[in-house]
């Protein structure tokens, strides 16, 4: 007969093995599950780096260009599709002789009043000067333009 302490032992062994293997079979996996979370922060904080870096690049070629921010000009212009449309309209221009007023071509209005592109910060200027105009002093700047 085999001894009774050392098959107590051995049982007692299998028994704290298997205990500790099912203890660290869910600590690996919360330990995967967090190498997986952290990989996907580093990609994260890759990606956003990048575009900070992107940006950054843009606002130097902007201030380069002596491209001003809006806050330093004082107030800001606003820009709006139907606003464009609705001044057109008011002045009774076609998109060609309003083009020409603001100093672009037809198909950049039509863009603008669809809504598809926005205007640069000179055209918003054109804009606001052409906002300021009447029936008559835009017909007279159309016409000026058309005698030269």
């Amino acid at each position: 007969m085999p001894n009774l302490n050392s098959v107590l032992k051995a049982e007692i062994t299998r028994l704290a093995r298997k205990e500790i293997k099912g203890q660290m079979q869910s600590s690996q996996q919360v330990a995967t599950r967090q190498r997986r979370d952290l990989a996907a922060l580093r990609k994260e904080v890759r990606a956003l780096q990048s575009k900070l870096t992107r940006l950054q690049k843009t606002a130097a070629k902007a201030a380069e260009n002596g491209v001003a921010e809006e806050s330093d000009e004082g107030p800001s212009l606003r820009f709006s599709a139907r606003s464009v449309k609705a001044q057109r309209r008011r002045l009774n221009l076609s998109a060609q002789e309003f083009a020409r007023l603001v100093g672009v071509s037809a198909q950049t209005i039509y863009l603008w009043e669809s809504g598809r592109t926005r205007p640069r910060q000179l055209q918003l200027e054109a804009l606001a000067a052409v906002r300021s105009m009447g029936k008559r002093a835009a017909k007279q700047q159309l016409n000026a333009e058309a005698a030269e």
